[in-house]
């Protein structure tokens, strides 16, 4: 696998952010945006190509991948946003394209309805958007956190792999999977991986759901057809709730369309991201 590396640092809010632009400087800008448990690494194959055409912004949020990991660190939806929107404005970027993947959904939809980002137009993959959310495993790591802090490192690699794992339906490439998982592992990583979860707070999308009505942007809601941890259902519910919105479902994909299906999910932002407007 070729490495995918972050070049830069914004010192946020909330830790360091590492990020990275692909492309020529003064393109179209796009900006993209992970969940959760992953990173910026997703993206890697649908930035590379987009940046064939735009100039691609992609971070790791606080908490996630090569950015600040640390004790006591707030990492919760409410914080990623306004993190985004420091983003934006150091970034010097307006209105720019954004597809959101997962958690990163909530971050764009809480950085434009709670803080005033504004995006050109807005592709929602897979997100986490509508209650309720989080499956038994997440609510039960989320209740227990401490105690899952001091599982033993072989014990902690087994669960994040197999809930890793879980996100895809074709299976990851091995490669794929070491490269998601690694972030995780060490000691920094382990607690910060129960610390996510435990901020993971259905709060922070009952605040903003009910405005999903005002949204004024062309609006792409992209969603694996195979989804075990989001049923496509939620989908057409989140479309629906959005003026204007089309649902683009994407056959044999499950939550991580980046990994499953990337050729697939590439040709539908390019074409979304290329409508007139």
């Amino acid at each position: 696998m070729s490495e995918w590396q972050l070049t830069d640092t914004f010192p946020s809010t909330s830790g360091d952010v590492r990020w990275a632009s692909l492309g020529k400087p003064g393109r179209d800008p796009v900006v993209l945006l992970h969940g959760t448990p992953f990173s910026s690494y997703v993206w890697r194959a649908v930035a590379r190509a987009l940046a064939r055409s735009h100039q691609v912004f992609v971070w790791d949020m606080p908490g996630y991948g090569a950015s600040e990991k640390s004790a006591g660190q707030d990492v919760s939806l409410a914080t990623q946003g306004r993190v985004f929107t420091e983003l934006l404005a150091h970034w010097g970027l307006d209105e720019p394209l954004v597809a959101a993947h997962d958690f990163g959904g909530a971050v764009s939809l809480r950085a434009h309805l709670l803080h005033g980002a504004r995006y050109r137009a807005l592709a929602l993959v897979d997100p986490v958007a509508l209650a309720p959310w989080g499956s038994p495993f997440f609510r039960l790591v989320g209740e227990h956190s401490d105690v899952f802090e001091q599982l033993p490192p072989a014990l902690h690699r087994a669960l994040v792999r197999e809930y890793v794992s879980s996100a895809s339906s074709p299976g990851l490439h091995p490669a794929v999977l070491d490269r998601l998982t690694r972030p995780w592992l060490d000691d920094l990583g382990q607690a910060a991986f129960y610390r996510q979860i435990a901020q993971a707070d259905q709060r922070y999308t009952d605040e903003v759901q009910d405005r999903y009505g005002e949204l004024s942007m062309p609006t792409l809601v992209c969603w694996g057809e195979d989804d075990s941890w989001i049923p496509v259902a939620k989908g057409r519910e989140l479309a629906a709730r959005i003026p204007g919105a089309r649902l683009e479902p994407i056959a044999g994909a499950g939550h991580l369309v980046q990994e499953d299906a990337p050729a697939e999910l590439t040709a539908a932002l390019m074409a979304f991201f290329q409508e007139p407007r």
